[in-house]
């Protein structure tokens, strides 16, 4: 009997030439049976390894039942009975079957190529062979069941290896949009060639890339060779977009080293160049640059109130993209203790200069600001109103970043009112909109979470945790992915998929770790409520969801306060 397993890219099953359909895969368990056994040494494992792995929390009596009904049914599904044997306590997979499974044979084609020394044509085929049968990260459905973790990264890093050694840099920028190496690789062999161009479009990816997360750009050494790129024909003018983002990158390595000082000058300069020549999208990166570099040294609001004024009143054609670099940081600080009295306080102040400059674009962001205090403070019909009027004045000034943000609100409104239908419409209103934006990686992050809490049907939730989890991408801005993060875990634990809960929390924790003073710990004691809810650990749940409440209310958040007391009721 001949057995081929795909587990790269795929899960697929075919036995002797026939091919399992999905569907026959209805137990979950069963599935997952056949990927362990794939996977283990020898194909086979000890039962109690495998009760361990899936029933953790269950007495040995169930959970050897609840193999034993595993087998049964994947026995089912592969249409013989003989593939899946438990004899002595130990199960294992295809004893007498011919066994082909992907995982296996990229292995062993990587292994030889990364012996052989590289410098001839044929090892260079031999990394393109082996990179060929890597066909996609490891059961990509199964992103957050923890065991696969291991295997999933030995096998990507596998891959990297074959992939660095054979100089195979699309395809490795393919893998990791933001690996430098790759990246300066073809840069310097675009300019080896002459091809000033293709080196330019280069590092613009890559710059593109490590942007998905603000405050990252470049090393020295790439921006050190986009400038080689820059003066390689002096035949060819240099452009003041290719000037400005020179200027940005540097920047951003000020930043990075801590020089904020000269990195606040740098943006300062660097926008200024970005207004002559009407480049809208730089002069907002430039101020976010400039809004990170205060925010290091804790004086942003300062200069958010400086720099609000200014554009209203001097320079109201570029007011939207100034605000949309300060977007991120005006969020961070709506989210600390008690932050949002604070920025209402300053928002206020706000609203009224922006009346008398009669700047649109202004009255609408201390609107979004005012009704975001307004509905961390409780006040659903204040915040509603506020947040109405903002979307309405920033999509009459085309601002784009800030009327998705009022869109988000907008739709947690609707969940805090039990209305999933009219969230489920201003959610997709918001995604189709936050394409227009530079900030569409951060505005999408966010829109999913709430994505996931509107889901009306088992079905559509896994839909949509599914969605969420393939945003999850290197680079991706960590505090955006927090909500996320939190929603995905409570879905999936309500559910009893808690398999997959575990890891997300854990990963949740350590972001939470890197920002302290915002509602992401208190929503993590709430996941973690829900979680030992669903292990049955209902002393641990009523503790969690009594230290989430009591983080809400420092916070001065009471409709998040109430809702974690509720949960340690009797109904939960």
């Amino acid at each position: 009997m001949r057995v081929s397993i795909h587990l790269l890219g795929r899960f697929a099953v075919s036995v002797d030439g026939r091919d399992v359909p999905a569907a026959d895969w209805r137990r979950d368990r069963a599935a997952a049976l056949v990927k362990l056994l794939a996977l283990s040494p020898g194909h086979r494992i000890h039962r109690e390894q495998a009760m361990e792995r899936f029933w953790p929390d269950a007495d040995p009596e169930a959970a050897g039942a609840s193999l034993r009904k595993a087998i049964h049914f994947a026995r089912r599904a592969l249409g013989a009975h003989e593939l899946i044997e438990l004899r002595n306590d130990i199960v294992s997979f295809g004893p007498q079957a011919e066994l082909e499974i992907d995982t296996e044979s990229f292995e062993a084609a990587a292994k030889a190529a990364l012996r052989g020394h590289g410098n001839d044509v044929r090892e260079g085929s031999d990394h393109e062979r082996a990179a060929d049968l890597y066909g996609g990260r490891l059961l990509p459905d199964d992103v957050f069941v923890e065991w696969l973790e291991a295997p999933r990264e030995q096998l990507r890093q596998r891959y990297s290896d074959v992939l660095r050694a054979g100089g195979l840099w699309q395809r490795l920028i393919a893998l990791d949009p933001a690996d430098e190496q790759a990246q300066c690789a073809l840069m310097q062999a675009a300019l080896d060639a002459g091809n000033r161009v293709e080196a330019i479009r280069q590092f613009n990816q890559l710059r593109d890339n490590l942007h998905a997360e603000l405050g990252v750009g470049p090393s020295a050494a790439t921006i050190a060779l986009y400038e080689r790129a820059l003066a390689l024909s002096s035949t060819e003018t240099v452009s003041s977009s290719e000037r400005v983002r020179t200027a940005l990158a540097w920047g951003l390595v000020h930043l990075q080293s801590g020089a904020f000082d000269k990195a606040s000058d740098i943006a300062r300069e660097t926008r200024d160049l970005a207004l002559g020549a009407d480049l809208p999208r730089e002069v907002g990166e430039a101020s976010a640059l400039l809004g990170l570099s205060s925010m290091m040294r804790a004086q942003w609001p300062q200069l958010f109130r400086s720099e609000f004024i200014e554009w209203v009143r001097a320079r109201p054609a570029f007011v939207k993209h100034v605000f949309d670099g300060h977007l991120c940081l005006s969020e961070f600080c709506l989210c600390s203790a008690k932050g949002h009295a604070e920025v209402a306080g300053l928002a206020r102040e706000l609203l009224s200069v922006a009346e008398e400059a009669g700047s649109v674009a202004g009255r609408g962001l201390a609107c979004l600001l005012l009704g975001e205090a307004a509905l961390f403070s409780g006040e659903l019909d204040e915040a509603e109103d506020y947040l109405g009027e903002a979307e309405r004045l920033l999509l009459e000034a085309d601002a784009v970043a800030g009327r998705v943000l009022a869109i988000e609100r907008l739709a947690e409104i609707a969940l805090e009112r039990g209305q999933k239908w009219r969230a489920g419409r201003l959610i997709q209103r918001g995604l189709a909109d936050a394409e227009r934006s530079w900030l569409s990686p951060h505005l999408i992050m966010r829109m999913q979470a709430l994505a996931v809490r509107a889901a009306a049907t088992p079905k559509m939730v896994a839909e949509e945790i599914l969605a969420g989890d393939r945003l999850m991408t290197p680079g991706a801005c960590q505090p955006c992915s927090m909500a996320l993060r939190t929603a995905s875990a409570i879905a999936l634990a309500e559910a009893g998929k808690l398999e997959e809960v575990d890891h997300r929390l854990n990963e949740a924790e350590r972001i939470a770790g890197m920002w302290h003073g915002g509602p992401w710990a208190a929503a993590l004691w709430e996941a973690r409520g829900v979680q030992r809810r669903a292990q049955k650990k209902e002393v641990r749940a009523l503790a969690a969801f009594e230290e989430a409440a009591s983080r809400y209310e420092e916070l001065g958040r009471p409709r998040d306060q109430a809702r974690c007391l509720a949960r340690m009721g009797p109904e939960g």
